[in-house]
């Protein structure tokens, strides 16, 4: 995918913009290439971090440096929260493979514990370290300054047991655990080796392996998720040989002994992939990745959903990957704020750091012709106006409200004038009509000047 980057310096987080063309729910993050997904469930919202490849790979290797994340409330329209933390972060990890910083941000998991979010980061090569935050975009900040598991060490999984006992798994190739202290980011010593435990890799536990390994005899590979789901605990992982498929086992206890199931995907059109699994809003989620955007391979991956449905024993059952993705699942209310970087799909937008009073995100780049697709829009009996904060540098242009389609029913078009630079931000309206229902909703961005019309920040109707 050819991309315009854009790197910015705030708050020691890098910023960048990429341009995006129009694609069903899956992959559902367009905007960055990204790998490993990590969501989390709290309070009606779902948190999903991912790991980020870059755009230009590097010695024909993974090239990674930074984690992002995107929030949804309806498992459909996802809100782009941008870059949250860097390697730049872990100050003990500027030993890299060139004595820097350059590389090695792999697979994380975030999870929330009293009021603080908790990022689990795994540095190839150097150990697996912890960020706190207060909130879910942070800024996040290193409170060891050290790796909470030193050594080469990947693919962190955070999980809370009912009975407060949080424990860390993690490895390849052999899958490790640890039980974490109340305070998140220190390990209970009085078990394993210093508290690092690894599993039994029995045949029974993983399944065999289909080629002889010398590393390994199963067919566990990366990537461990811990689960639990009606007092059965499920530990999901990537399983090999390569390229890799999802597999799963399951115990009565956080820590085994496990019991190998069996296959939930087969190999996706990336040589890796990885799971996450949540609950959320009474269904069952399972995220991994593929190489589905233009450009996609091996090193440039791009993160999808699927639904999970499991047997009346317990068994799960395998997840053939779609183009659709999973059922919308509630409706996006448009009489609330709606941040502009929140969408289904889109046509030709971007996305950068926003230098308004309420920081975030906006969208950017925006050209004659572009679109923003919302699913699922609940207009209830009517709308009768719309506003959006908006900025151009140039002559501006207009926005226009059509439903159903980029083509569709036209309810409304708002002027955006020329404000003097791309973040001296103006708030515009106009009237709505014909609006009513659920729709679709397409913001359809015209204007005479062709390319990079305005930026917008977010917007809104009204009743």
């Amino acid at each position: 995918m050819e991309a315009k980057k854009v790197l910015v310096a705030a708050s020691a987080v890098w910023s960048v913009v990429f341009a995006v063309n129009c694609y069903a729910d899956n992959p559902i993050i367009q905007n960055f290439y990204s790998a490993d997904p990590a969501p989390f469930v709290k309070d009606g919202v779902c948190y999903l971090y991912t790991s980020h490849d870059e755009d230009v790979t590097e010695r024909n290797f993974f090239t990674m440096k930074n984690w992002l994340l995107y929030t949804s409330t309806d498992m459909a329209n996802w809100t782009d929260h941008g870059i949250v933390a860097t390697l730049y972060d872990f100050e003990w990890a500027k030993n890299g493979w060139g004595g820097g910083y350059e590389n090695g941000g792999w697979a994380p998991q975030a999870i929330e514990r009293n009021g603080k979010w908790y990022l689990y980061c795994p540095l190839q090569g150097r150990g697996i370290g912890v960020l706190v935050a207060d909130n879910p975009a942070g800024p996040f900040h290193d409170p060891i300054g050290k790796p909470l598991v030193a050594g080469d060490h990947i693919d962190p999984s955070v999980f809370i047991d009912d009975d407060g006992q949080a424990y860390l798994y993690w490895g390849n190739p052999k899958c490790w655990y640890a039980k974490l202290n109340e305070d998140m980011i220190s390990i209970d010593t009085t078990i394993g080796d210093k508290g690092l435990v690894v599993l039994d890799m029995s045949i029974e536990e993983f399944g065999k392996r289909t080629v002889e390994d010398e590393k390994r005899a199963t067919t566990y590979e990366e990537g461990p998720w811990l689960y639990k789901r009606n007092n059965l605990y499920y530990l999901f992982f990537a399983g090999g040989p390569i390229s890799e498929h999802l597999g799963y086992s399951t115990s009565k206890s956080p820590v085994g002994p496990w019991k190998y199931g069996n296959v939930i995907m087969k190999p996706q059109s990336a040589f890796t992939i990885h799971p996450g699994v949540v609950d959320f809003k009474g269904k069952t989620y399972l995220f991994y990745h593929n190489a589905g955007l233009p450009g996609g391979g091996g090193f440039k991956r791009s993160v999808c959903v699927d639904e999970l449905v499991f047997n009346a024993d317990g068994s799960v059952k395998e997840v053939v990957p779609t183009k659709e993705g999973p059922k919308q699942v509630g409706f996006l209310n448009p009489y609330e704020t709606v941040q502009a970087e929140t969408m289904f799909n889109n046509g030709g937008v971007e996305t950068e750091i926003c230098y308004d009073e309420n920081g975030g995100m906006n969208v950017c780049d925006i050209d004659n012709g572009d679109f923003i697709q919302l699913k699922g829009v609940d207009f209830g009996a009517g709308a009768s106006s719309f506003e959006a904060r908006v900025a151009s540098y140039k002559s501006g242009g207009k926005i226009e409200l059509r439903l159903g389609s980029k083509d569709g029913k036209l309810v409304g078009t708002c002027v955006v004038p020329h404000t003097q630079g791309w973040q001296k931000w103006k708030t515009v309206s106009c009237t709505v009509e014909g609006a009513t229902g659920v729709n679709d909703l397409f913001l359809v961005f015209v204007g005479d000047n062709g390319i990079d019309l305005m930026t917008l920040n977010w917007w809104k109707f009204k009743k």
